[in-house]
């Protein structure tokens, strides 16, 4: 028989603060993370705002010793330790030190480009031939899976501990992947999250394809404008997103805390066809994908009554409501309530799954469906198919029963993963 599978600890490292109580308030109160980047402005981008997490020297020193800070310039593998070991924090659960590792419990920690500043230095030593200087942490800091190998050394983790890359699926998709891992008795308990480096390194091939916004460099707390008729492309984010899945057994018998229970999910592509491309859905894969998880969570379309979306402020917003009214067959008023993080914070890329789920439950422990930002305006193609007041501009005290949550990423990939409630 399948396991049920729970949420017990998140934690999250955010262009919108560190640490659940301070992202909370941001979404509560409608703050908005992305701020003028003076670096892109010098380097000449269209697009010269961005969502960053702000991260000093004492959150540094709480995360890594003095010798580890000395040549540490992976600002994803950064963003990734402070959210995974907080969400370990907030589960309850023991840091190993010493002795065995703990063979129940896995990580899978995403993420898209790690360590690009590293790379950088690390190429430029190179070419200047002084490979000797490169120091015995280039390699830990730029390898795709550094950041699932650190938080498993920081943990003693002696489960599967990997990485996965899906591109801005990857948070949403390696959460689907330990729910299976858990409900198939392989593990008791792992740590999902994916990270995001920050930089023009990361953003500049997005600014060179044009679909960064070029108007709001001197207004970026309005640039980020998901649904909206005025939105004008996505703005870059970065940051990481942390969530511990847990048997309901495990959970129970140490009396853990419950956030949410996963009910069931999908993973699919669209293979390129039908329209869908390197950067476009194709949209019978999309909706295949949210049909397909609602039926493998055991719910019919109309039990659903929020979805956390993927929505990035660009042209394909319309396509995707369009997809999921297809898909769930509710239009109009008895269409859920939906909302998009991302213009509180921007894309935050491969972070933006992770992220987003945290934030997707935190409405379940509020009690509240959180507001909408910069939306305003919203589509006329949307407006059509939706009505307005299931997109809400402010917050609505009502506690979410059912939240669907998908991740649509470059490659034509898909992710829709369905959370419950918990009820014992």
């Amino acid at each position: 028989m399948d396991r049920r599978v729970v949420i017990t600890g998140m934690g999250v490292c955010s262009p919108l603060g560190i640490g659940l109580e301070a992202f909370t308030n941001a979404l509560q109160t409608r703050q908005v993370g992305i701020r003028f980047q003076p670096e892109l402005e010098a380097l000449k981008f269209g697009c010269q705002i961005a969502g960053k997490p702000i991260i000093n020297k004492d959150i540094l020193e709480q995360y890594f010793t003095s010798i580890q800070q000395k040549s540490l310039k992976s600002t994803g593998l950064v963003y990734g330790v402070v959210a995974g070991v907080d969400a370990w924090k907030d589960a309850g659960l023991p840091v190993h030190a010493e002795g065995e590792p703990d063979w129940d419990s896995g990580i899978i920690f995403g993420t898209g480009i790690l360590g690009v500043d590293k790379f950088r230095e690390a190429i430029y030593m190179v070419d200047q031939g002084q490979v000797r200087r490169l120091g015995s942490t280039s390699v830990i800091q730029t390898m795709a899976s550094g950041i699932s190998a650190y938080l498993g050394g920081i943990l003693g983790c002696g489960n599967q501990v990997t990485t996965n890359s899906s591109a801005c699926t990857t948070g949403t998709e390696g959460l689907i992947m330990a729910f299976d891992r858990i409900q198939s008795n392989k593990a008791e308990r792992i740590l999902v999250g994916s990270c995001s480096d920050s930089g023009p390194y990361v953003w500049g091939g997005f600014d060179a394809m044009r679909i960064l916004p070029r108007k709001y460099n001197d207004n970026p707390e309005e640039g980020s404008r998901p649904l909206s008729a005025s939105a004008s492309g996505f703005v870059p984010g970065s940051g990481a997103g942390a969530l511990v899945l847990e048997s309901l057994e495990s959970a129970k018998a140490r009396g853990a805390d419950i956030y949410a229970e996963i009910l069931g999910g999908c993973i699919n592509s669209g293979g390129h066809r039908n329209g869908g491309s390197m950067t476009a859905p194709n949209s019978i894969a999309v909706q295949r994908c949210i049909r397909e998880a609602v039926n493998n969570s055991g719910i019919s379309t109309e039990d659903i009554d929020l979805i956390n979306g993927h929505l990035t402020a660009t042209s394909k917003d319309p396509v995707e409501i369009k997809n999921w009214s297809e898909a769930l067959n509710r239009t109009g008023s008895s269409f859920p309530y939906i909302n998009s993080f991302k213009g509180h914070m921007g894309h935050c890329l491969a972070a933006a799954g992770s992220l987003e789920c945290v934030g997707a439950l935190l409405q379940f422990r509020e009690g509240e469906i959180f507001a909408n930002v910069n939306c305003e305006d919203l589509h006329p193609e949307i407006a059509s198919i939706v009505d307005p007041a299931k997109i809400p501009t402010q917050g609505i005290a009502r506690a979410p029963e059912i939240i669907a949550k998908a991740s649509f990423g470059f490659g034509d990939v898909n992710a829709c993963i369905i959370f419950k409630a918990y009820n014992p």
